[in-house]
């Protein structure tokens, strides 16, 4: 197709997305929907823009800011970082690897680039000091920074990442915390994972040890991070496709530990899925009580990915601790939504006021109504003078966004740490007083103070053992099961199993019992968090050579049949829900250690 065809209409974009409207789907939803959904297929042409100057012309930035190509010609740029010595790197995903982008004079244009590290799938890429962090579809890499800007041999931190699926584009940032944190998208449009760590945010040592689930129902987080004067956690997640041309919105989530964020079963504000239930025993209306609705939303199909907070300087004031986040654009709304970067307007106490447009252009609309593009746009990254880089991945160009009157270079920022270590604790039974003096007996595979079979533990099948105890006093109504191992370094104890609200009747739990929030048999049996982040068991794990850790298995008997609470719930809120309701209680020690 020829270019000079395709110049005649910039297509506006509408900002935020508007919650009133045509709601799609409709019909009734619930556990069996009958409902109609319209969707589209609609996937814009690429367009080639040879002259540095005309297409740099085409894009529109608000008053005041100047839009240059920095590089071209480099293949599939996606994520970008900066480097502590003020060095531009951009990872390219079909090519499987890492490079430096070089602008040795300083002119604002690039004069190449030299590959610095090579994995296939490499994609993810995080600064901290003179370290790298990299990430492949399942793993993890660090590496040292040398003087040159080259990487030095790549360590191999992390190997079994989830399988990518549907969404393989891992990224990854260093917290306020130190802490490494790991988005791991969804392997599908909306389904029930196989995976517990799929749609998650995951948090890990710098080693890469003790990684958990720091947030969840998250379908495709690719950009987020953290307000540099407040520290507050931010995401924009992918919407679920084919919910039809106006549904559903892109999130802008404020990330906090022990969340989850709705998906697969409802998202935007609440809005059930008709597709998918909850598993056996919830119900649509308590998934979304259970969920955590965005603060925002922008419009469906715009495709976030990187998000880069300004620091401040080389930006206008007003700029500062606003956010930056590339919209790659849709291939399945009419008409098409992103091919942008956006702005995220904070206010001064750190709250989203506003999505809106700021680098437009990308999309144009043709003579005969169909639609081209300038970019496919994957990257976003502050530069050490306070300039904007963008990476259109399909292209291969990475622009510049500068400011002609602000001053000043970007700030170094260190966002103050908002997650706290969790306080030390005790052991369940140190905590509870039961009122009764008679014990339960705890019974499991494993004598008391014995070795736990390899099978139970995290790199056996880790599957829940089985577990028998006595008849609890006259006027039990349920019983509580915690495991806790309080030989754990972090946190302490590290809990590997709750589950409360376990009928009077049953005083035994099956081999491989489900680790879903809620069972169906037995029925009404709820399971909490465990430290991993997720519900129901988790197994032993500790530290290659240490000392055999001991895992307390410990029994309540309440005289309540509920504690109230939803699936799910965290250790400290149980226990908090079982004070003066335990009649009895007894526990069983096992050990277990890694050679």
């Amino acid at each position: 197709m020829h270019r000079s065809a395709l110049f005649l209409t910039i297509l506006p974009i509408a900002a935020t997305f508007p919650l009133a409207g045509v709601a799609q789907p409709q019909g009734s939803i619930g556990l069996y929907s009958d409902a109609t959904v319209q969707g589209s297929i609609l996937e814009p042409e690429p367009v080639t823009v040879e002259d540095d100057a005309e297409l740099a012309g085409l894009l529109s930035a608000p008053e005041g800011f100047s839009v240059e190509v920095f590089a071209r010609d480099l293949k599939n740029p996606r994520m970008l970082a900066v480097s502590q010595a003020g060095r531009l790197y951009a990872t390219r995903r079909d090519v499987g690897d890492v490079i430096l982008i070089e602008d040795a004079n300083g002119d604002g244009r690039a004069e190449g680039f030299r590959t610095v590290a090579s994995r296939p799938g490499m994609h993810g890429i995080a600064f901290d000091g003179e370290t790298v962090f990299l990430v492949t579809v399942n793993d993890v890499y660090r590496a040292e920074v040398a003087e040159d800007g080259s990487f030095g041999a790549l360590t191999r931190i992390i190997d079994d990442l989830p399988d990518g699926g549907q969404h393989p584009n891992r990224t990854l940032a260093v917290g306020p915390d130190g802490k490494l944190y790991i988005s791991a998208g969804s392997t599908c449009n909306a389904c029930a994972e196989t995976s517990v760590e799929s749609a998650t945010l995951l948090r890990a040592e710098p080693d890469g040890s003790s990684r958990s689930i720091f947030a969840s129902g998250l379908r495709n987080t690719i950009g987020f991070g953290w307000h540099p004067e407040t520290g507050v956690l931010w995401g924009m997640d992918h919407g679920i496709d084919w919910l039809g041309d106006e549904e559903q919105i892109e999130e802008l989530n404020r990330i906090e530990q022990g969340k989850s964020y709705g998906w697969p079963y409802v998202y935007g504000m609440g809005e059930p899925n008709p597709q998918d239930n909850p598993p056996a025993g919830i119900t649509l209306e308590q998934w979304a009580a259970m969920s955590t609705d965005p603060v925002l939303g922008y419009t469906p199909h715009a495709a976030p990915m990187q998000m880069a907070f300004h620091p401040g300087g080389g930006f206008p004031e007003e700029h500062r601790g606003d956010a930056f986040v590339a919209m790659r654009g849709s291939w399945n709304r009419r008409p098409p939504a992103g091919y942008e970067v956006v702005r995220i307007d904070f206010d001064d106490a750190g709250e989203p006021q506003s999505v809106e447009p700021f680098l437009t252009g990308f999309l144009q609309q043709q003579e005969d109504g169909g639609y081209g593009f300038l970019g496919r746009l994957a990257g976003v990254a502050v530069a050490p003078d306070g300039a904007l880089f963008v990476a259109d991945d399909t292209n291969g160009v990475i622009y510049r966004v500068s400011h002609s009157d602000a001053e000043g270079e970007a700030a170094a920022v260190s966002p103050p740490d908002t997650v706290p270590p969790p306080a030390e604790s005790q052991v369940a039974t140190e905590l509870v007083q039961a009122s009764g003096d008679t014990a339960l007996t705890v019974s499991a595979p494993f004598e008391a103070e014995g070795m736990i079979p390899e099978r139970f533990s995290a790199e056996g099948e880790n599957i829940a053992p089985p577990l028998e105890w006595s008849e609890g006093l006259e006027g039990t109504q349920s019983y509580v099961l915690i495991v806790d191992d309080p030989d754990a370094a972090r946190p302490k104890p590290f809990t590997h199993w709750i589950a409360y609200d376990i009928p009077a009747g049953v005083r035994a739990l099956r081999e491989g019992l489900p680790t879903g929030p809620q069972l169906t048999d037995p029925e009404g049996l709820k399971q909490g968090s465990n430290s991993r982040g997720a519900t129901g068991w988790t197994g032993p794990k500790p530290p290659v050579g240490d000392p055999a850790h001991a895992y307390h298995f410990q029994l309540f008997a309440l005289d309540t049949a509920s504690l109230g609470l939803d699936p799910g719930a965290a250790r400290d809120e149980v226990l908090a829900a079982m004070e003066g309701h335990v009649l009895a209680e007894g526990s069983l020690i096992g050990r277990f250690a890694r050679e």
